[in-house]
């Protein structure tokens, strides 16, 4: 699934960036490292692994600026980080990754988006 526009990951941690773009380029998806969301995208990925506040803070920023769909990924998350993403209308993931649930939940991103033009 291909879309104009590219996938922003928000993502500090660099191994974890470089895989996921990886994983995107081999399913024809273009990804690029997000700093904000002044370029339309199709969809922003997100890690609240270190930090939660703070990448709460991020989703809550990058939320006021659009609507466009969020994912966030997060290790262990708790009940309030759920609620918070649920709050912000953002898909949790959570980490580790298993099978294919990011690459499924971009494609259906994708597939919305591309119907809904």
């Amino acid at each position: 699934m291909t879309s104009d526009n590219p996938v922003l990951l928000f993502i500090d941690d660099a191994a974890l960036l470089s895989s996921i773009e990886f994983a995107l380029s081999v399913a024809g998806i273009k990804a690029a490292a997000g700093s904000d969301l002044s370029d339309a995208a199709a969809a922003v990925a997100l890690v609240v692994d270190r930090d939660c506040a703070q990448g709460l803070e991020r989703l809550a920023e990058l939320r006021r600026k659009c609507a466009n769909p969020a994912i966030l990924l997060a290790t262990n998350p708790t009940h309030a980080l759920r609620a918070s993403a649920a709050e912000l209308n953002a898909i949790l993931i959570e980490k580790p990754l298993l099978e294919d649930e990011l690459m499924r939940t971009l494609n259906l991103i994708l597939q919305s988006q591309k119907a809904a033009s």
